[in-house]
């Protein structure tokens, strides 16, 4: 885990080390009954998990971020951990999955987070996100179609995904415009990750 940390440039202290591998503790355990991943070993959890959330690092800034299709609280968890700075709104429709990421709230005492169990496409809020970002959205113009209604031309759009998505970036609506295309070097995982950087047109 330090190394991981080490080789993505990040340095968190001690409690929030603690913090993230206990996050992943209280994954383990609900994961026997709730089937919440599909990653079995640990330590491929702290690669696929962890420092793949925590490489999108350098592209969260201050405000209010939103992850669109939490499922877990990944990435939302494990950056709101990293940066207690930011208010972390965790939108997912599965009703397990939302009370899983509750009961990580309580135990890890995130204050900085707000699970909500809602389609993204109906969530209703006072105020736009700065920040809207998603990791398992199957396509990126229905990323950009579900949480346009949360955004204002200055809002970041962030996408996660694995091999560069030439496809996907032709099928965006004239609305959303790609800033640009970041790959992702995330410690000890020998895939492609890329993260698409969008904002839509005011």
């Amino acid at each position: 885990m330090r190394e991981g940390l080490q080789g993505l440039g990040l340095d968190l202290d001690e409690g929030q080390t603690e913090q993230l591998l206990a996050y992943l503790d209280l994954l383990d355990r609900w994961n026997r009954a709730y089937n919440l991943t599909a990653v079995r070993d640990p330590l491929a959890r702290v690669t696929r998990h962890l420092l793949d959330a925590l490489s999108v690092m350098p592209w969260i800034g201050p405000g209010r971020l939103l992850d669109a299709g939490a499922g877990a609280g990944l990435p939302g968890i494990p950056l709101a951990i990293a940066r207690p700075d930011i208010a972390v709104t965790l939108v997912d429709s599965a009703g397990k999955k939302v009370r899983f990421m509750n009961h990580v709230k309580r135990e890890l005492r995130l204050e900085n987070i707000r699970p909500v169990h809602a389609r993204v496409e109906s969530l209703k809020e006072d105020e736009p996100f700065d920040t809207v970002i998603s990791r398992a959205f199957s396509s990126l113009a229905a990323f950009v179609a579900a949480v346009r209604h949360l955004c204002t031309g200055k809002t970041r759009l962030l996408a996660m995904k694995g091999r560069y998505p030439e496809d996907e970036i032709l099928e965006l609506p004239d609305w959303a415009r790609v800033g640009s295309v970041e790959k992702l070097a995330v410690p000890g995982l020998h895939e492609q990750r890329h993260l698409v950087i969008m904002a839509a047109k005011p």
